[in-house]
């Protein structure tokens, strides 16, 4: 069964990401929100490679692993590769589906047309991004 938009809603909320965003705004992310189906075993995220998509895990597990250690264990809601969306990293980890899965995935392909025609949501996601920067260094005053 497909998500509807408000489920897509629903869970983009949980992405601190997005936590400035207007229910419009969200609307406008969760329409760019494909929904894939993965089976077990599929390499979702690789090390190294270049970031081009988010996801939220709607059903199914997953392992993020660095190097040979197993770092995180995903489950139903959780999401990764956010900041995929803004900037074309290299991935730092490896995220392997441990069960078949469904997802949200949006990419940055996708995304980057969204910014350009809304000025307000890029505010949002850099006034995010700025915060969360300050909190990560201990400079928030």
């Amino acid at each position: 069964m497909r998500l509807r938009k408000d489920a897509k809603i629903e869970l983009l909320l949980k992405v601190p990401l997005f936590t400035r965003c207007s229910k419009r705004e969200l609307a406008a992310v969760a329409a760019l929100a494909d929904e894939v189906i993965l089976p077990e075993g599929h390499t979702l995220i690789r090390a190294g490679a270049q970031a081009y998509s988010f996801f939220v895990l709607v059903e199914g597990t997953a392992e993020v692993s660095q190097g040979d250690r197993v770092v995180a264990t995903l489950g139903p809601g959780d999401f990764l590769g956010e900041l995929a969306l803004i900037l074309h990293r290299p991935r730092t980890a490896t995220v392997t589906l441990t069960s078949p899965a469904r997802l949200l995935a949006v990419s940055a392909h996708n995304f980057r047309p969204l910014l350009e025609r809304s000025p307000q949501l890029q505010f949002k996601l850099l006034e995010t991004l700025a915060e969360r920067t300050l909190m990560d260094t201990g400079l928030e005053q």
